[in-house]
């Protein structure tokens, strides 16, 4: 779920290249700055929460299905002290311009689903809290980002959860880390409206650094998956091919009406339940019936591989796992497109282990596993594949993987 007019997006530090730091000290100093002269009084902490990327299960997730997403060192970051008058007052910045500024402010009697606005994701936090029984006192809080808007990067769930997390720590809340992440999906689907799964919330929250995160979308088992690409001399170009994402909502209804369809048609509650998938394909007479199914099946296969060579600290190994989630979501699900599919094999063709494209198609971001130091010369050759296709110019940063929410120390 994108932001959309959200100010929460920050500048590239030079074209084409995204800001992709942890908070540093003047970060964390131009925050306090803000909340200060916002509200006239110090913070009483910073808290932050991160984008993610999905290394891998696409279209998984509504199936009951495996993923396996990891956070980024891009957050969303609060400055926030508590209030005693049943408000929560928000102030944003937009990539920290002085000039591109935005405040908002929202009582007890505004908290209804449907609210309109970039303050929904804040408020619906502040409303899914109260949903469950916990007490929730007002705020003041100040608001920067350096997640990219628009890249399927979860910059949405990113605010969820940094609100959340600075609200249950200003409230003194006792709420499990996966109880968390649910309720701060439950903000996103029925409050803000969007039907997402869990993976977003669940990544920003509980992921840790130097792994990835296993969940399972059924039982919400999860794992720390060991992806220490650094050990390795690798690294993951991420590149934003700032594609409109042109009929995305249509297509990804029509995409999960095939998947139902299918299990329905199967007698089985959803594809996940699938264990021979040569059986299910014969009971199959649609041939576009037959390829979504197929890419399910075949993704979250590829999810437990994902795990199996992680686990056994062989991260280059997956380079053919993401070059075969790229073929399966381009040939069976049909959810690429030209620029995504160039960025993908010009990648390739320029040395990278693996490439595919992450999150739900028709746009979005490429994710291509490197040696270490050859990010910049690949995206080189994708931005000059681009001009010469005619395409817009793609934007790029170099990921490892994060931590997920929690409170900022002083030194960031």
């Amino acid at each position: 779920m994108r932001l959309t007019g959200h100010p929460l997006a920050a500048a590239p530090d030079r074209p084409g290249v995204h800001s992709a730091t942890i908070m540093t000290d003047s970060a964390v100093a131009q925050l306090a700055q803000l909340f200060e002269s916002t509200f006239g009084r110090p913070a009483a902490g910073m808290w932050a929460a991160p984008g993610r990327v999905n290394l891998i299960g696409e279209h998984t997730d509504y199936n009951d299905g495996l993923v396996m997403p990891f956070a980024l060192a891009q957050r969303v970051r609060i400055a926030a002290a508590p209030r005693d008058d049943g408000r929560w007052t928000v102030r944003s910045q937009h990539g920290g311009s002085q000039h591109e500024e935005q405040q908002a402010s929202f009582g007890q009697a505004d908290l209804k689903p449907g609210m309109p606005g970039w303050q929904a994701y804040l408020a619906g936090i502040v409303w899914s809290l109260q949903q469950a029984g916990h007490r929730v006192e007002g705020a003041d809080l100040a608001l920067t980002s350096n997640v990219p808007i628009g890249a399927g990067l979860s910059s949405s769930a990113a605010l969820e959860c940094a609100t959340l997390t600075a609200l249950v720590d200003l409230n003194g809340l006792d709420i499990s880390l996966l109880e968390q992440a649910k309720l701060a999906r439950r903000c996103e689907n029925d409050f803000v409206g969007a039907p997402t799964g869990l993976m977003d919330q669940a990544a920003s929250i509980l992921c840790r650094a130097d792994h990835a995160l296993l969940l399972d979308c059924r039982s919400f088992d999860h794992e720390q998956v060991p992806l220490r690409l650094a050990e390795h001399d690798l690294e993951l170009l991420v590149l934003d091919t700032h594609t409109p994402h042109d009929h995305v909502a249509s297509e990804y209804a029509a995409r999960r009406e095939s998947c139902e369809r299918a299990a329905a048609t199967l007698g089985i509650p959803t594809l996940r339940d699938i264990t021979d998938l040569e059986s299910a394909l014969d009971q199959l007479t649609d041939p576009v019936i037959r390829r979504r199914v197929r890419h399910v099946v075949t993704e979250n296969a590829r999810v437990r591989a994902a795990a199996e060579v992680l686990r056994a600290d062989q991260p280059a190994d997956l380079g053919p796992l993401l070059d075969a989630s790229h073929a399966s979501m381009r040939d069976d699900f049909e959810i690429t497109v030209p620029t995504v599919d160039l960025a993908v094999v010009t990648a390739r063709e320029a040395g990278a282990v693996g490439a595919r494209m992450t999150g739900g198609g028709f746009g979005g971001c490429v994710i291509a596993l490197v040696p270490v130091g050859s990010s910049g010369q690949l995206a080189d050759h994708i931005r000059t594949a681009f001009d010469r296709a005619g395409f817009t110019k793609p934007s790029h940063f170099v990921s490892q993987p994060a931590a997920g929410a929690g409170r900022l120390d002083p030194a960031g």
